[in-house]
């Protein structure tokens, strides 16, 4: 993972809408590294850093959306815990990978970032 310090300052400075934008991307991320079996640091290194983004953005959060992005760290947590044996298995890589995206699309429509007026 990169510098957390840094990493925590940067992500502040932005508003909550773009704080979700860019979890849902790196969520989104887990989703297009698991379809390739060399990549199983990288997003061990995603499902850290994503924890991190939601722990830093659940705070300045209504209630409603806070409890969604914890519900989705502690998946995050749970796959990150297992992460040496869900990598073993091509199917469960794959759910995770599905669930990932499943993942990001919910966060990315709680942004609002792209919603219809």
């Amino acid at each position: 993972m990169r510098d957390g310090n840094a990493l925590k300052e940067r992500y502040l400075r932005e508003d909550l809408p773009i704080r979700l934008g860019n979890l849902a991307f790196n969520v989104a991320r887990i989703k297009s590294r698991c379809q390739n079996a060399a990549n199983g640091e990288i997003i061990e290194s995603l499902l850290q850093e994503s924890k991190l983004l939601i722990e830093w953005t659940a705070q300045d959060a209504e209630i409603e959306i806070a409890a969604e992005l914890v519900e989705l760290q502690i998946q995050l947590a749970c796959w990150h815990y297992s992460w040496a044996r869900v990598w073993e298995d091509a199917t469960q890589r794959m759910r995770v990978g599905e669930e990932g995206r499943i993942g990001s699309e919910k966060v990315l429509n709680m942004s609002g970032l792209f919603a219809v007026n």
